[in-house]
């Protein structure tokens, strides 16, 4: 016999948003656009649902995360499982037509399958900006520099956010250990911050001593004024010193904006995500164990739906954002009036009259209330209008 499943049960990883955590969701999400608005970005909406043969192929989401489903033609789609992608296919049909650099932004959820609960969620909500078609580091720079004024608008004081570049450690990898595989599961070991299981791989390979030591240095390669230099003395590929050049750049830049006391440099960062090419980073906060956001230069992804453009964004996940803002669950100010039907005519002219102030109103007709003393805790300040006196 089939177990049925219980009511009240939701799909693995799927949460329901109760009033208190919206009105937080909605104060930070407001607070972030406008300060993305400012920096001349525009909203744009992509839909829910994309091919899967365009869209869930090139997302760099694994294909076990995917939500897949046949629609009546038969074609397989996916519930977008990120923004990238869906935006990079909309600004190669239809938006990047001059060559000049497009400045988007979303607000919108995504959708990756979960195999555990493990507290991750399979849908969440995320807030970014795409530059499509300026490839300077100018604009990897304005990018980090949007970001930062944005979780600061959303009230977030205390954060990192943490810089490296994909083709260094890619240059440095390929030199040393020969191929794209073996360079792959060095990449594994950083990705999942797994220090102590990197430092074994690298002494249980074929290297020389010298080749050893350099692997090993590259996790000493972050936080000071002295990291680049050094990096670049590791690394010997024209590549790998041109990625340098790119971060010393990048450095100047966020200095010139203001940001750079909340910056920090990292040669051994990598991303799952493995449409990125050059420039990445990720922001981290307090009492956070997971990365709040990142970002990164994808030159190459516009190029898979059939238009070439350099491209750089980020995306931060606002059930994080929220989880490093600490913010306490405390529900909205709501006013109540609550009459009798001899003061229904006064309980709607006061209600309206207090909507006009700005002030959020529940107008109640006391027949529909069973326990006034629990309802009555529910509001601050409740309104009496009953029989032929008024009451505060």
């Amino acid at each position: 016999m089939t177990k049925k499943l219980f009511m009240f049960e939701k799909p693995l990883g799927m949460r329901d948003t109760l009033p208190f955590l919206y009105e937080i969701k909605k104060r930070v999400r407001q607070a972030m656009i406008r300060e993305i608005e400012t920096w001349g970005y525009e909203l744009i909406e992509t839909p829910t649902l994309e091919y899967y043969e365009t869209v869930g192929t090139v997302s760099a989401i694994d294909d076990h995360q995917l939500f897949k489903l046949l629609d009546q033609q038969g074609h397989t789609l996916v519930l977008r499982p990120d923004m990238t992608a869906p935006i990079a296919r909309l600004a190669a049909s239809r938006l990047y037509k001059e060559g000049n650099p497009l400045r988007l932004a979303y607000n919108a959820n995504v959708f990756r399958a979960q195999q555990r609960e493990g507290g991750r969620p399979a849908e969440f909500e995320q807030i970014g900006v795409e530059c499509i078609g300026d490839g300077t580091v100018a604009a990897d720079a304005e990018v980090i520099s949007v970001m930062i004024a944005a979780l600061k608008q959303a009230g977030l004081q205390h954060f990192t956010v943490t810089i490296g570049h994909i083709g260094y450690v890619n240059a440095l990898f390929l030199e040393i250990v020969g191929n794209e595989e073996r360079a792959s599961v060095l990449r594994r070991f950083l990705y999942e911050k797994n220090y102590v299981g990197y430092r074994e791989h690298v002494k249980s390979l074929p290297l020389s001593s010298i080749d050893q030591k350099r692997l090993l240095q590259l996790l000493h390669l972050h936080g000071n004024d002295m990291t680049m230099e050094e990096a670049k003395e590791l690394v010997h590929s024209e590549e790998g010193k041109r990625a340098v050049d790119d971060l010393c750049e990048l450095s100047n830049a966020l200095q010139l904006y203001g940001v750079d006391d909340v910056v920090k440099i990292d040669m051994t960062l990598v991303s799952h995500m493995s449409y990125y090419t050059g420039i990445l980073f990720e922001v981290y906060a307090e009492h956070v164990g997971f990365p709040i956001g990142n970002g990164g230069r994808y030159d190459e992804l516009l190029e898979k739906f059939s238009r070439k453009a350099p491209a750089t964004g980020f995306g931060i996940r606002v059930d994080r954002l929220i989880e490093a803002l600490g913010e306490s669950e405390e529900e909205a100010a709501i006013e109540c009036i609550v009459f009798s039907q001899e003061r229904f005519a006064e309980a709607i002219e006061l209600a309206r009259t207090k909507r006009r102030e700005g002030k959020r109103v529940v107008l109640q007709h006391i027949s529909g209330i069973r326990d006034i003393d629990a309802y009555s805790k529910r509001y601050k300040p409740i309104t009496y209008l009953l029989g032929s006196t008024e009451k505060e």
